[in-house]
């Protein structure tokens, strides 16, 4: 029990240290990437790093599997450098009693992850996008459930919510003269953002005001050219990754029951789910990768473990961009990765012990 607590603890510690090495350079990419757009707007150097941290859980998540491998192959690379697992094992402890402790600290890492998936990442977030855009001259949140408005010189929009970048809800235009005076005032249940220029409104009521006189009509529907960009969509909208499993699988299933496209979205609940699975996976790989080369040196296997990692996350970039252009089952994209590398992992473990 004492050995027991002992690995566990290098382990975790292995963690942390994996995690102190690449969160950081992941949020220095970020943060190069962030660079480019200071000078636009209000958006400056204080703004790119503030956007940086509140990005930093969700790089965590996506990081995570990674951080299994790495600081699984530091702790048990340590003991095997230091004769430690050699000692355990003319102590009688056999290799799988020992793998328990690492895989007992994947699991305590998996609920971490989950807490962070569900309410802590989607939230700084989503937080994080509006915070840029707002610095951007792109939209501005007046607050909560107050909607986004945005404007060009003749038009302010509000937006209640964007579902996706094809449907919005809550929407207000307040249409005004070259010389500032309101000319018209459109609020509609809902929209369908037909393309890039028409938006086709749904429940309208418009009311036209010409001089002292105001007129109200009520339409089933209404087209309105729309000044928002494509760019302009994509910044109102919350990118499937920046949502929560539950907000996942109910826009999901929504999309689905109203007949519009929702691969990109399940896509995304399914590689959520994909990661917890790979993250057991490269837990499981680090094993035999460290007993099965006992005696060699700690910053051979630390290399071998980052290209495996590195391998790994590019094969999972090229099968889910592949997969959704192929219009390949979300689940088999999301899971194919990890189960290989779990079948590998077995594979190993069979040869080692």
């Amino acid at each position: 029990m004492i050995l027991y607590r002992y690995v566990l603890f290098q382990v975790l510690l292995g963690f942390l240290i994996a995690t102190a090495i690449l969160l950081p350079l992941f949020s220095f990419f970020d943060l190069l990437d962030q660079l480019d757009d200071v000078g636009k707007g209000t958006y400056r150097t204080k703004d790119a790093f503030f956007y940086t941290a509140m990005l930093m859980p969700r790089r965590l998540i996506q990081i995570a599997p990674f951080v299994a491998l790495l600081g699984t192959v530091i702790a048990l690379g340590k003991l095997a450098v230091h004769s430690e697992l050699i000692a355990m094992r003319v102590s009688g402890l056999s290799p799988s009693r020992i793998s328990l402790a690492p895989l007992n600290a994947g699991a305590l890492m998996l609920l971490s992850i989950v807490a962070l998936e569900q309410f802590v990442a989607p939230q700084l977030q989503q937080k994080a996008i509006t915070y840029r855009a707002l610095a951007l001259n792109l939209s501005a949140e007046l607050g909560r459930n107050l909607g986004i408005w945005t404007r060009n010189e003749h038009n302010i929009i509000r937006i209640g919510k964007v579902l996706h970048a094809k449907y919005a809800t809550g929407i207000e235009i307040l249409q005004f003269s070259p010389n500032g005076h309101l000319i018209s005032h459109i609020l509609a249940e809902a929209a369908n953002i037909i393309d890039d220029d028409i938006w086709e409104l749904q429940n309208v009521t418009t009311r036209t005001f010409k001089e002292d006189e105001m007129s109200v009509a009520h339409l089933n529907s209404l087209n309105w050219r729309s000044f928002l960009r494509p760019d302009d969509i994509r910044t109102l909208t919350k990118p499937p990754e920046s949502l929560s499993p539950i907000e996942l699988a109910k826009h999901t299933e929504f999309l689905r029951t109203t007949g519009q496209d929702f691969d990109s979205y399940q896509l995304a609940l399914w590689r959520k789910l994909g990661s917890i699975l790979m993250t057991v996976a490269m837990v499981l790989l680090s094993i035999p990768f460290v007993f099965g080369s006992i005696r060699t040196g700690l910053s051979n296997k630390l290399v071998f473990a980052a290209l495996i990692g590195i391998g790994v996350y590019l094969l999972d970039q090229i099968i889910a961009n592949a997969g959704l252009i192929l219009n390949i089952n979300p689940a088999l994209i999301a899971f194919a990765p990890s189960i290989t590398m779990i079948i590998v992992a077995n594979v190993w473990l069979r040869r080692v012990f």
